[in-house]
């Protein structure tokens, strides 16, 4: 009896995962194609599906690729019209670009130059929303909380902060500073793994 309890949760996670990455796919292949018609798939909008990650299945590619556009446009990411032509939506938009941050990889030089790599952020409540997706932002791609809207990270990543600040229009409300010195940074080091300090 406990083994069967310890599967479903497993296979629950399992297609989970799976539904995920199909939904990862047709968000990536609409933005692609500026849309695509799902009343009939086509090898060629199968291709472009696999290409972002969608991995074919015994199941009929239609039907799976029906369901996740249905979960897309019931939760207001894509819109479909009466043709079957489907689109991103504003809000998918925005989201496919919180994946795209989120699958960013900052650098990781194998050396430190000592210095740390400081994001401070003061956001209205107004921008609340934006003040969030930021906040998640610098956790998925690897930042260190540090005290309260300031996070940190210890290589060069100016050019990704960058393009964060134009994303969310945020330019004077995000500070990107370089610092040679942090009290008790200790736990830092130990966060990011760093043994020792090469000053270049």
């Amino acid at each position: 009896m406990l083994a069967r309890e310890i599967k479903k949760p497993k296979k629950r996670k399992e297609r989970k995962a799976r539904i995920a990455v199909v939904q990862k796919a047709v968000l990536y292949s609409l933005a692609a194609a500026g849309g695509l018609t799902m009343t009939v798939v086509t090898p060629s909008a199968l291709q472009v599906l696999e290409q972002f990650g969608w991995v074919k299945t015994r199941r009929s590619p239609k039907a799976t690729i029906d369901r996740s556009v249905e979960r897309l446009v019931r939760t207001g990411l894509a819109e479909k019209d009466d043709s079957g032509f489907v689109q991103l939506t504003n809000k998918g938009q925005k989201r496919l670009a919180e994946i795209e941050r989120a699958d960013y990889a900052l650098p990781r030089p194998k050396r430190w130059d000592g210095k740390w790599r400081i994001v401070s952020f003061d956001i209205k409540e107004k921008r609340r929303e934006v003040r969030e997706l930021l906040r998640m932002t610098l956790i998925a791609v690897g930042f260190a909380h540090l005290h309260h809207s300031v996070w940190v990270y210890p290589h060069d990543c100016e050019e990704f902060i960058s393009l964060l600040k134009a994303d969310y229009h945020a330019g004077v409300e995000v500070l990107y500073i370089i610092a040679e010195y942090i009290e008790n940074d200790g736990w830092l080091r130990k966060r990011f793994n760093i043994k020792e300090v090469t000053r270049l």
